[in-house]
């Protein structure tokens, strides 16, 4: 299966008894899934159905959905909300019979918030339920829409991803003939340091400085590190041939990756391992920051 990436966008549109709807869908990339809704006054009532679509359709990103609808026909229906009316009216009485202020007109209070209600439309039952089905319909194409660019996406960063990881493949090859290398370098450098010493005194014991060269020797090997490099690129291939959503999975190997290259970096003793080092660290950086793409 494909990776796939969190960046796109999709629209969709129709005309359905009377009305023009579209639908524009736009998906970046975001820590969890993250959707946030701009529908028509008149629709509002199918704002838990559209989430609940999308949370099917995507597992992670920031979701912008927005529904546009339109009556062909354009005439309004404005209509006074008479509870709303209702409660300003006591509230405007109680304040005029405690302060002695004049009682509030009616072209104040018809000013009030949630008084006049206007909408470009009104329906019965059933006209609405004919509306409803068509706007979910043509949501379902446009999240379909949205998940073929998003996997078209993610077929070209798989491909970026693979090359970069090759590259980190050839470069840890190159660190581990160098690890292999280093404890014989180390020994053969503190002997040479130690025969130094020697010549220009006697009181240096000669056991207790090899047992201190070991020891710096040990702690200088990175084949341990460089191993577990390794696994960590059979991991990231591994993860891009399987199932499900891998962008939190690959996060987290990027950042072992990461690890594991400051540790041989603060370990090397050799200028090659050094740039070798430092050469890793610079790929996986470009790696993770295409990684911040995938679902």
């Amino acid at each position: 299966m494909a990776i796939l990436s969190m960046t796109g966008f999709a629209r969709s549109s129709g005309r359905t008894a009377g009305f023009q709807w579209a639908w524009q869908i736009k998906s970046v990339n975001g820590r969890g899934l993250d959707i946030r809704c701009r529908m028509p006054g008149q629709m509002d009532e199918i704002e838990p159905k559209v989430r609940k679509k999308i949370s099917r359709a995507l597992s992670r990103g920031s979701i912008s959905v927005a529904l546009d609808l339109r009556h062909e026909g354009g005439d309004q229906d404005i209509r006074i909300n008479e509870k709303t009316l209702a409660l300003y009216r006591k509230i405007a009485e109680e304040i005029s019979s405690k302060d002695g202020v004049r009682g509030a007109r009616a072209d104040g209070l018809l000013n009030l918030r949630g008084v006049i209600e206007v909408s470009d439309f009104s329906l019965d039952e059933e006209e609405k339920r004919t509306l409803v089905t068509a706007l979910l319909a043509g949501l379902d194409e446009a999240l379909a829409a949205l998940n073929r660019m998003r996997t078209a996406e993610g077929d070209a960063l798989q491909k970026t991803l693979i090359s970069m990881l090759d590259e980190i493949a050839g470069l840890v090859d190159q660190a581990k003939l160098c690890a292999a290398l280093q404890p014989e370098q180390l020994r053969s450098r503190f002997s040479h340091k130690i025969q130094e010493l020697l010549a220009g005194s006697a009181d240096f014991e000669t056991g207790r400085l090899e047992q201190e060269a070991a020891v710096l020797a040990v702690k200088a090997d990175v084949r341990e590190e460089v191993d577990r490099l390794s696994a960590h690129i059979q991991a990231a291939r591994d993860l891009f041939t399987g199932h499900g959503a891998a962008g939190r999975k690959l996060d987290f190997l990027f950042q072992e990756f990461q690890r594991e290259t400051n540790t041989i970096c603060s370990k090397s003793t050799d200028i090659e391992l050094t740039k070798i080092g430092l050469g890793l660290k610079a790929v996986i950086d470009q790696v993770r920051e295409q990684a911040q793409n995938i679902e």
